[in-house]
């Protein structure tokens, strides 16, 4: 699967999340491999845990699925650029790759904000890339929060 094949699956995630009401974000996780380990998008609302980002949640079904909390060779594609809870998760769980799709300038944590891979304190770095529409990616938030403002 392509880095475009993957980010588009995780757009997909991100559309069905609008559709429950969620922040549409959506993530994909694949082994090192290549293969779909998990798939999903936020579910904070619906589980009532401020934990349950897309990301985190692909990081915890791809352990379950591997049996190991080391995501070793792994590669995580978002939608959005990740907030600093799933960037300090994605470091901990040693994820090879992180590939997103939109930037975001208020809450991202990679190349915005702490930029929390560059941190002397982060002992694992992965591999950053871009990839997919970030114009559909942005669009689809952006859609999303301007309907709940009218």
């Amino acid at each position: 699967m392509t880095d475009d094949e993957a980010i588009a699956l995780a757009l997909a995630e991100a559309k069905a999340a609008a559709a429950r009401g969620e922040v549409p974000v959506g993530a994909v996780l694949l082994g090192a491999d290549g293969t779909l380990l998990a798939r999903d998008g936020n579910r904070i609302l619906e589980r009532k845990d401020p934990t349950a980002h897309a990301e985190m949640l692909v990081m915890r079904a791809g352990a379950a699925a591997l049996g190991n909390e080391r995501l070793l060779g792994t590669t995580l594609y978002a939608s959005l650029e990740p907030c600093a809870m799933c960037a300090g998760a994605i470091a901990l769980a040693r994820v090879a790759r992180v590939v997103f799709a939109a930037e975001d300038p208020k809450g991202g944590a990679v190349v915005n904000g702490p930029r929390f891979f560059e941190s002397p304190t982060c002992h694992h770095r992965p591999q950053v890339a871009r990839a997919g529409d970030a114009d559909a990616a942005g669009a689809v938030l952006k859609d999303f929060f301007r309907a709940r403002r009218t």
